[in-house]
């Protein structure tokens, strides 16, 4: 049953709610991506075998949530993501996947006393700026700069509209130019293969880090989806372990 999270201007987020145990073992999606993706139901699943508490959503503009695509930017749905995790009890282990894992670092950096643990998959921080915008053709930063937007078109994301407002203001939030503290361990799954977000920049996120326990997998031929049924084994047993390991 999906419930909703109305928020201060009226916007609604859509989530979907396992009771459980524990901490509330938190899904963050990718850019563009929602709470019916394969990761978020075999998490899903694995929440009702195992008895954890799991709460999946999605972000402002995507899937079953309100909201004005143009008017999407980082740090709207990191506000969400505070959000969400103000209106649960007990602590989280937020689990972000790409964009979701930019979001659920900066969502621990607001709310650290929150934070049971982190589980990152091929998490894309400061992906505005460092891998999106300079892969961009130039005819399209030209028409973004010129415009304010443009319409792109990617394999799996379909249509869909890159605003000059996104890029902007998501570098109030960039992360990887200065030590992120996070107290939480942080157990990040990375993809050799992933094209998308380099497991390079996954080293840099490791580098950054300081607070916690930091473990990073780098899984050899791993895509960016990490979706094959053995990296959804490795998903499930780095969050089982982060249930294990927190100390409520």
């Amino acid at each position: 049953m999906i419930q909703s999270l109305t928020r201060p201007d009226g916007e609604t987020l859509a989530l979907k709610r396992v009771e459980g145990g524990g901490p509330t073992v938190l899904w963050i999606g990718g850019f563009r991506s929602d709470m019916e993706g394969t990761k978020a139901l075999a998490l899903d699943a694995a929440a009702r075998e195992r008895g954890w508490s799991f709460v999946r959503y999605d972000h402002f503009a995507h899937g079953a949530s309100s909201g004005d695509w143009r008017q999407a930017t980082i740090g709207r749905w990191r506000e969400d993501a505070i959000g969400l995790i103000d209106a649960l009890d007990g602590p989280v282990i937020p689990v972000g996947s790409s964009m979701g894992g930019w979001v659920a670092l900066l969502a621990a950096l607001a709310r650290p006393e929150r934070m049971a643990g982190l589980v990152l998959v091929n998490p894309a921080q400061d992906f505005t700026e460092r891998l999106m915008w300079p892969s961009l053709p130039d005819h399209v930063r030209q028409t973004i700069l010129r415009d304010g937007e443009a319409t792109i078109t990617e394999p799996g994301l379909g249509e869909y509209v890159l605003t000059q407002r996104m890029f902007e203001e998501a570098r109030d939030w960039l992360l990887l130019d200065a030590p992120i503290a996070i107290p939480a361990p942080v157990h990040v799954l990375q993809g050799r293969a992933d094209d998308t977000v380099p497991w390079a920049h996954a080293m840099r996120l490791a580098e950054r880090l300081t607070g916690g326990d930091v473990r990073l997998d780098l899984i050899e031929g791993g895509d960016h989806r990490l979706s094959t049924p053995r990296d959804l084994e490795r998903l499930i047993a780095a969050v089982e372990a982060m249930r294990g390991s927190s100390p409520v």
